[in-house]
């Protein structure tokens, strides 16, 4: 008798837990199929690699292999902590992305807020059309397309466009990519331009979503344009402001590559060279081979952007804003 009731109590249980595992494996098998060419291709070129972290902690050779090159522990930290050049890199990286976040992510929720306003659908269909087409190309393009534009007077030509407006107006030409004092603010106007539109999208898909019902109600209450974008359009899309805003955070320590490489030179070095640009010349261009160092630079700057994103995520969640995660 014990036994039966303690059978129909298990048994029960099971069918409060519904259905096992595998079970549910074979239920739904073909999604899991779906799922699998993806978690394997992320385990095979994400995941696989990482092994290659443990550079950061040795003396490496390429006769011994990355598994048995010599163990040297924080050696190459403490190399990095005392190399000038890192810590130049860090401070010009550090310093280009916060104004980026400045400036360049409270522009995109104001031309998003602004897109959104206009109301002549072909004049808002040709000004979106002009703010998403520099995201489609590449920075080798769009980086040449910038130099001819600032470029500075030769021998028989007059120099790009702004050269040419700033001697018609009466004024000396300026050589812009050879100016380190000018050379952060044309990385991140650049940046502006490049990259708002893909911003404005995510920014546009939001408001679309918010229901028209609360403008024609703020509009009978005596509200203007202006009081329903603070009050109904910012609010309803603050949280897809918040998740721009942690992925942004995000690259604090990080670098756009291709922008900056197809942009700087030997000339604005102390003010343009990054962390990206540097571990690049010092572990493949150049012909530097110290592989060891460049991987504890990245290792430390990947581990310092996730901390940003766990803090910045926690301070979100108390803000009652659900954050990425």
């Amino acid at each position: 008798m014990m036994v039966q009731q303690a059978r129909s109590l298990s048994q029960d249980d099971l069918r409060k837990r519904g259905p096992g595992f595998l079970a549910y494996i074979r239920k739904y098998w073909f999604l899991y199929m779906l799922v699998l060419p993806g978690f394997i291709f992320m385990a095979v070129f994400d995941y696989g690699p990482m092994y290659g972290i443990q550079l950061a902690f040795k003396k490496y050779s390429p006769k011994a292999g990355v598994w048995n090159s010599q163990w040297i522990g924080l050696g190459n930290f403490e190399r990095m902590v005392g190399d000038p050049n890192f810590i130049r890199a860090f401070r010009n990286t550090i310093i280009i992305n916060l104004y980026n976040l400045l400036f360049g992510f409270t522009f995109n929720v104001f031309l998003a807020l602004m897109l959104s306003e206009l109301r002549l659908k072909k004049y808002k269909s040709v000004m979106q059309t002009c703010v998403y087409l520099p995201y489609f190309l590449s920075w080798v393009i769009f980086s040449g397309l910038v130099q001819v534009f600032l470029e500075s007077p030769g021998t028989g030509d007059s120099g790009g466009l702004v050269n040419q407006l700033i001697v018609a107006a009466g004024g000396e030409p300026v050589d812009f990519l050879k100016r380190p004092e000018m050379f952060r603010s044309i990385l991140v106007i650049t940046n502006i331009i490049k990259t708002s539109g893909y911003s404005t999208i995510v920014y546009l898909a939001a408001i679309s979503g918010i229901d028209p019902a609360l403008y024609e109600s703020a509009a009978i209450d005596g509200a203007n344009r202006g009081n329903a974008i603070v009050h109904i359009t910012f609010p309803r899309i603050l949280p897809s402001v918040v998740i721009m805003l942690i992925l942004q955070l995000s690259g604090l320590f990080l670098s756009n590559f291709d922008q900056v490489y197809n942009l700087y030179n030997n000339y604005v070095l102390s003010t343009g060279d990054v962390l990206s640009t540097y571990i690049y010349r010092i572990s493949l261009g150049g012909g530097g081979t110290d592989f060891e160092l460049s991987t504890a630079m990245n290792l430390i700057m990947n581990v310092m952007g996730l901390i940003v994103v766990g803090i910045t995520n926690r301070y979100v969640s108390k803000l009652d804003v659900q954050g990425i995660f």
